[in-house]
This record gives C-alpha cells, structure tokens and sequence, in this order.
C-alpha cells in the first residue's frame, strides 16, 4: 500500500482528530483534501490514493466519531457545519491555502459549505454523488441502516453482510472487491469482533431532523462557476437523480462536468475506469486551466 503519515490536530471544541498524509510532488501543486462520507473515514480514499499518492499530496480526514479520530461528547455536533468548521482548523493547522476538495456524499456537502464561505480556498472540486437536492428514498435507505450496530465473527461475514446490504449499489462486486470495503469500514473490536468504525451516535441528528426540510443550497452551485468542478453521479444512485445532476452542472457553468457512472448506485467508490478517467481530466483542468 502506498505509505503515509498519521496526523493529529484538535477541533474548536476540544476533540483529537486524526487524518492520513499521503506524501506528493514537490512541484506546488495544490493537494487533494479528500472528505468522506457519513459512514465512511478515511480509508475509504485508499484506492484514489494507491493511484494518485507521490504524484499529488492527499490529506484524508477521519471526521469526528469516526475511525480514529474522537468521539463527541455532544452527539449534536455530528452535523455539516460543525465538520466543516473542524476542517476549518486543520486547514489552519497545517497552513493550506487552497486545494482540490474530494467530497463523498457527505463530503461533498461540507465541500458546498467551503465554496458558499470560502470559494477562494478552492483549486478546484469534486462533488461524489451529492447535491442541494437528496432523494427521499437514498436518504430513507440511509436512515434505515446508520447508527444501527453491526458485530460479526470474521472478516468474510462482514463482507457478505456488506454485499447483502448493498448488491444494488455495487451489483458487480466479487467477495474480494467486498472484503476490501470491509476493511474500510469495520474494525476489530477488544473482544476480537468485527464492527462498524464509527460512532452510532452520528444517527441522532439525522433521526431528530428526520424529513424536514434544510437549508436551499442551490444559490451554492453558482460558488463553482469559475473552479474546475467534477459531479460524479452513479448511474443507479437514489440520491442524486439524473434531472439534479442536470441542473448542477447547468448552475455551475462551463467550469463543471458531469460524469455518469455506469452499473454503480451511491456512491462511486472512484477506482471505477470512469472515475479515473475523470478525476484525471479534472486534476489536468486543475493544473493547465
């Protein structure tokens, strides 16, 4: 696996976080701050950065109540704004300027959320399957399965829950291609037990909001006008439909592309040959203009 560096810093409120740095050129180029979905950490950029790593810096956050970094005392504060302004203070930490911003899902709100306050720390942006506008019925799904502890006896049962539970997401997985997922979201437990990596508190916002609705972040998409934007829609996603993909790039203007993703519901996992293919004209958009 290609290497990197643990890092530690500490959120406004007092939390240790932790995020992987994956080493790039020395050239100047802007690194890649890849956030994760809301059940996901950071190892769930592990493929992305197989690829990419050496070439481009990666910094991949564990956001609070996940993988490595701590637990909220307050299960309130696992909401956008609070995410984003952890990332705020490691930004500041690290004294990063600007980046290309690599949100998953909920990592593409809080990317919504740096462009509607701070655009100008944005090299550039790809928005994983993820808009202003979420479908009932992905976010239904989502409700159904977050915060609800999972325990198995070995790695295998995990990753034949995992195909059980998501065979229309990813419906030409095999069992490797299962058991790597696993291991990017499970870990072993003191009793030797295989079990989800975060914090099954991070449901309580989502259920005490339950349907209603949030913040319009369409005035959000003209942010992106003039940065190279990628949206990556899965072909089978039930959060992002086809007509909102539409809409965003439209909002977005000439700097935006869409890329569909065929035979794969939500999210892309971004190894796809599409993805790739992709993310690399976004990055040569980054560097060439």
């Amino acid at each position: 696996m290609t290497g990197y560096k643990d890092g530690y810093w500490w959120s406004p409120d007092g939390l240790r976080l932790h995020y992987r740095d994956y080493a790039g050129g020395e050239d100047g180029r802007p690194p890649l701050l890849c956030l994760p979905g809301l059940t996901r950490n950071a190892r769930d950029f592990e493929p992305l950065a197989g690829r990419l790593a050496g070439e481009w810096r990666l910094i991949c956050p564990d956001m609070r109540g996940r993988a490595e970094s701590a637990y909220a005392k307050d299960a309130m504060t696992y909401v956008p704004l609070t995410y984003f302004q952890d990332i705020g203070r490691l930004l500041a930490d690290l004294a990063i300027p600007r980046f290309v911003a690599i949100g998953t899902s909920l990592g593409g709100i809080i990317t919504m959320l740096i462009a509607a306050t701070h655009k100008e720390w944005l090299a550039g942006a790809l928005l994983n399957d993820v808009g202003p506008v979420l479908d009932e019925g992905g976010l239904a799904r989502i409700r159904s399965y977050v915060g609800v502890g999972q325990s198995h006896p070995t790695w295998v049962h995990a990753a034949r829950a995992l195909a059980e539970a998501n065979e229309d997401v990813y419906p030409g997985y095999d069992l490797e291609q299962w058991l790597a997922m696993a291991k990017r979201l499970y870990r072993l437990n003191s009793g030797g037990r295989v079990v989800l990596d975060y914090d099954m508190k991070i449901a309580e916002p989502i259920r005490a909001m339950g349907s209603e609705a949030g913040v319009d972040m369409w005035p959000v998409m003209q942010a992106f006008r003039d940065i190279p934007t990628l949206l990556l829609r899965g072909e089978r996603s039930d959060l992002l439909s086809a007509p909102t993909a539409d809409r965003m790039v439209r909002d977005m203007g000439e700097s935006a592309e869409l890329a569909t993703i065929p035979n794969v519901g939500h999210a892309p996992a971004l190894d796809e040959p599409e993805s790739a293919i992709a993310i690399d004209r976004l990055l040569a958009r980054v560097l060439h203009g």
